[in-house]
């Protein structure tokens, strides 16, 4: 879980640059959809933390551990993205995500923690929805499940 702390508290400044530098006729539509993304980003990394410490975790609560632990990989903001290559980053980092907590999942079950389980899979169902209303806005299907 700790992992996926770092994941989203990386994801949330990645959204950030996203909703700060976007520019085009759907300037207005996105710059409010990467606003919500982050908000909801800031839910979850917020509910993995305080579930970590639910259970005697520790969260990483630094940039550097975020950066240290990620599987996220931070980009500097230097050559422009057009408006479908930003959805499309954020959608590619939704997916990791997304993918991801199967392993957690997996382990709370094996560990018969239900409430870290259930927590999980509430959010990868919105991670699913998410990556569903994103990959629709490029005029494609949603990203297959890593498992199927």
């Amino acid at each position: 879980m700790n992992k996926q702390v770092a994941n989203y508290g990386l994801f949330y400044t990645k959204l950030h640059q996203l909703h700060w530098y976007v520019k085009g006729a759907n300037f207005f539509t996105l710059h409010v959809k990467f606003e919500e993304l982050y908000n909801q980003t800031t839910e979850i990394l917020d509910e993995l933390a305080e579930r970590l410490l639910q259970i005697n975790g520790r969260p990483y609560s630094t940039l550097r551990e975020f950066l240290e632990h990620a599987s996220l990989k931070e980009q500097p903001y230097i050559n422009p993205l057009s408006e479908k290559e930003m959805v499309q980053t954020a959608v590619d980092d939704l997916v990791l995500l997304r993918d991801e907590l199967e392993e957690g999942i997996v382990i709370s079950d094996r560990e018969g923690d239900a409430v870290t389980n259930d927590t999980l899979i509430a959010i990868k169902n919105k991670l699913d929805k998410t990556i569903w209303f994103y990959t629709a806005f490029l005029g494609k299907d949603p990203v297959p499940q890593k498992n199927n």
